[in-house]
């Protein structure tokens, strides 16, 4: 039980990895982290957020994620409002270069899709497995 191939741990572990140097060059071109690009896709999906529902989506605390938003924020590509009502809610919103970043992005997921070598059943399939195993071990 205590070899290192056997365990789910390792096999999820190297395979971020590998994404994350994966995306790395595709990435760089656009002047993102891979952090910074799944907070964008969020924005991207539903602008407007609060930091707290980017935090959930993204299952970041607000500790990892101030210092991503105000990255992106001197990069131009967010703007980060204090609700006006209650000063500790920060709205997020794109800004016109955050939002015309997103046709630039629009490459990356075919790339993505190429370099697996699965098709879109099978990466389906893989994503709905994680999503489950994720919710299993969140509850």
């Amino acid at each position: 039980m205590l070899l290192l191939d056997n365990q789910l741990c390792f096999a999820l572990y190297s395979t971020s990895l590998a994404m994350t140097k994966l995306y790395k060059p595709l990435l760089d071109e656009l002047g993102l982290t891979y952090p910074q690009y799944l907070a964008m896709l969020v924005l991207w999906e539903k602008d407007g957020l609060m930091v707290s529902e980017l935090g959930e989506r993204l299952y970041l605390d607000s500790g990892t994620l101030t210092p991503l938003l105000k990255r992106l924020e001197v990069s131009g590509l967010i703007s980060r409002i204090r609700a006006v009502e209650d000063e500790r809610r920060v709205h997020i919103t794109l800004t016109a270069a955050g939002r015309k970043l997103k046709s630039r992005a629009a490459k990356i997921p075919g790339c993505i899709l190429e370099a697996s070598q699965c098709s879109i059943p099978e990466l389906t399939a893989l994503t709905q497995q994680m999503r489950a195993l994720r919710q299993r071990l969140v509850a």
